[in-house]
């Protein structure tokens, strides 16, 4: 096993790049992580997704090199970002990322996840220089199976959102054999974190009960997930991206980003404990009635390849991370500055990955 590694902040100090889906909640927790480094970061998204927002509580805005406000379906206006921004890093997270809105939309859930993934990735390829493109899929981008997913298991999905993220994972893979671009692929899932209002998200859903001290409502209470504090994927997204600047022939390719395996915990377990951590009353639970659509009952990530190879280690077990979302919600409820509260949960998680 490599030596644990932390996010290294003189590469990231001064460097151009370019984040798609910034506006997002990952996106919004990325862009500040990486201005804090001093990075140059032009972010591109065309709407910002939610209100209330983590992109605009934490001002992101203020933080950005440039604001660009394009669809990735546009590939016209995608080059056009490229080329004004002149990344040496590109991280793609913009995407449509709620499975039950795929059901419902799955042609455009497949033109954003999959031909958006291509314009990004065609762009780059016209525009060059280049060192490094990390594309987050989705730990969904697998076939189902009953075991950890490693980087080997076969790609697919039974709805319109995993097949997408599949899809998406072909689409680099051409393009970094075809073109020879330096394309890394990170697929975690089930992330949770202090300012999430998707919709159809069970932490933004619980948060929601407890401030309003009603019932918890779930769809699959017995469904386990490989939860963990959003910090823990981005260091590994930043960490991959790294490597890749520095070794693309050694690191290009599929990455797992998952939890410990004692952090894959069932639905309503998760719950309690964050009812525990909220208020010592706890919080009740109710079964959502009606027709839901299907789920994989359990789904986990073997993430030994990370650890092995680039010292990725999450820093925060979900306890830790469960407390820093109960924190910046209780933050939020009383209206503090949420771009200090974030920068400073940033912050921890950076000395809390220190190598001792």
């Amino acid at each position: 096993m490599a030596d644990p590694r932390r996010v290294d902040p003189t590469f990231w100090s001064g460097r151009r790049v370019l984040l798609t889906g910034h506006t997002g909640f990952k996106g919004s927790w990325l862009a500040l992580w990486l201005r804090a480094m001093g990075a140059r970061v032009t972010g591109l998204s065309d709407v910002i997704p939610t209100s209330p927002s983590l992109f605009e509580l934490a001002r992101v805005h203020e933080e950005l090199q440039a604001d660009v406000r394009a669809d990735v379906r546009d590939a016209a206006a995608v080059e056009r970002a490229v080329r004004e921004a002149r990344p040496e890093i590109v991280l793609h997270l913009a995407a449509q990322p709620l499975v039950r809105r795929s059901f419902a939309a799955p042609a455009e859930t497949f033109a954003v996840n999959v031909t958006g993934t291509a314009h990004v990735l065609d762009a780059v390829r016209a525009v060059g220089g280049v060192g490094a493109v990390v594309v987050v899929t989705s730990d969904k981008c697998y076939a189902p199976g009953p075991d950890a997913h490693p980087e080997t298991d076969p790609l697919g999905g039974d709805d319109p959102y995993s097949a997408s993220k599949a899809a998406a994972e072909l689409v680099c893979a051409a393009y970094r054999d075809s073109y020879g671009l330096p394309i890394a692929t990170a697929r975690a899932g089930n992330v949770i974190g202090g300012g999430d209002w998707g919709a159809d998200r069970l932490m933004p859903d619980v948060l929601a009960a407890a401030v309003a001290g009603r019932a918890v409502e779930l769809r699959n209470p017995s469904a386990v997930r490989p939860w963990q504090h959003v910090l823990n994927p981005l260091a590994g997204y930043l960490l991959l991206a790294e490597s890749v600047a520095a070794e693309p022939e050694r690191f290009a390719g599929g990455w797992n980003f998952g939890p410990a395996p004692d952090d894959a915990l069932p639905v309503r377990a998760l719950v309690e404990r964050v009812g525990e951590l909220w208020d010592d009353a706890g919080l009740d639970v109710a079964v959502q009635p009606g027709e839901h659509p299907p789920e994989a009952p359990t789904l986990r990530l073997d993430s030994a390849k990370a650890r092995a190879e680039l010292g990725w280690r999450p820093a925060w077990s979900l306890d830790d991370g469960l407390r820093a979302i109960v924190e910046w919600t209780r933050a939020h409820a009383a209206g503090e500055d949420l771009h200090e509260v974030t920068l400073a949960q940033i912050d921890a998680y950076g000395r809390a990955s220190a190598p001792a």
